[in-house]
């Protein structure tokens, strides 16, 4: 069985993050152990390379940063649970929509914890509860590996997704543990958010 290391890294810059992701994707090599990172960001719009600078409705005084992610653009800010997956897809044996499926199973099997059901999209991916999001999804794959993983909504203020068109669809609406009335804080949802993917990625 292969192993992942977790690493908490507390709250960092997007952009020392991205670096980081994208320096240790480079670098690795078939034997290097796949590694998860739980993290924060301050308050920060990204948006995908496919993104459209019309889902910004209106500018304030959040960054945005273009990155090299799939999707449309989304809001990251203290209170929201980063976790950014640093994996060799090969040795798991994993296509982009195998893991994708994995990484919502993640999400959705937290939120049965908790007697809440939530639901993924074939359309928008993405976890969504009642419909409005509560984990948003990005991927970049570069020489087999993956990075970037699930910004999953915790206790945040959800005042700066007002600006956007959230993941590119307007009006889509966003949510939160704590509105659903979840009371463990981030650092408890990210532990389980972890074990709940570790599980999907080592069930067949």
């Amino acid at each position: 069985m292969f192993t992942v290391t977790v690493k908490n890294m507390g709250i960092t810059e997007y952009l020392t993050a991205w670096q980081a992701m994208k320096d240790f994707t480079q670098q690795r090599t078939r034997e290097t152990p796949d590694e998860i990172w739980l993290l924060e960001h301050p308050p920060v719009y990204t948006q995908g390379i496919a993104g459209k600078p019309e889902h910004l409705l209106f500018p304030n005084n959040i960054p945005v940063i273009k990155t090299d992610r799939g999707g449309q653009i989304t809001y990251h800010g203290p209170g929201q649970v980063i976790m950014y997956l640093l994996l060799d897809l090969h040795r798991w044996q994993l296509g982009i929509r195998q893991l994708v499926r994995k990484m919502e199973g993640a999400v959705i099997n937290l939120m049965d914890e908790y007697d809440i059901v939530a639901n993924g999209s074939q359309d928008a991916p993405g976890v969504y509860v009642n419909g409005a999001k509560i984990a948003s999804l990005g991927l970049k794959i570069r020489r087999g590996a993956c990075y970037h993983g699930i910004a999953f909504n915790a206790d945040m203020d959800l005042t700066p997704f007002v600006a956007i068109n959230p993941c590119g669809y307007p009006g889509l609406r966003v949510t939160q543990a704590i509105d659903l009335g979840i009371s463990d804080n981030k650092e408890v949802l990210a532990t389980k958010l972890v074990h709940n993917f570790i599980a999907q990625l080592t069930n067949a």
